[in-house]
């Protein structure tokens, strides 16, 4: 038994080890990568009308070319990001359900239904309403 404790002690230190290199090799490859491209990038020395100039496409900005968006594409947004993260939780769920049992079912149903009745809050505050 004690071989047992011994040898599952050690991988788990293994795996966490190989779980923190990961991060750290992650780690480096993103500050290379940003430091690269900070020393390679493409700088204009000379200070030019065109310079401050929005560009759309290489054709003549026509109008303004800051617009205000209504609050409620905002809302619609969040609400897809909310949804998306909620299936982004369900489909891994369901293909292990078997082997979580009873407990995992009622925990989802709870995440479902707090997440339903943010839905039902939404909708009686008429939040998705386009007028």
């Amino acid at each position: 038994m004690g071989e047992t404790l011994a040898t599952s002690g050690g991988s788990q230190v293994q795996t966490w080890l190989a779980a923190v290199g990961f991060v750290l090799f992650s780690m480096v490859i993103a500050a290379t990568m940003l430091g690269a491209a900070k020393l390679f990038a493409v700088k204009s020395k000379k200070p030019g009308a065109l310079r401050d100039r929005p560009y759309e496409c290489g054709e003549e900005p026509v109008g303004e070319t800051r617009i205000q968006f209504h609050p409620r594409y905002y809302v619609v947004a969040l609400f897809f990001v909310l949804f998306d993260v909620e299936a982004a939780f369900l489909f891994p769920w369901a293909l292990v359900l078997s082997k979580l049992g009873v407990a995992a079912l009622v925990l989802m149903g709870i995440f479902m239904a707090v997440l339903m009745l943010g839905w039902l809050y939404a909708l009686k505050k008429e939040a998705l309403r386009w007028q």
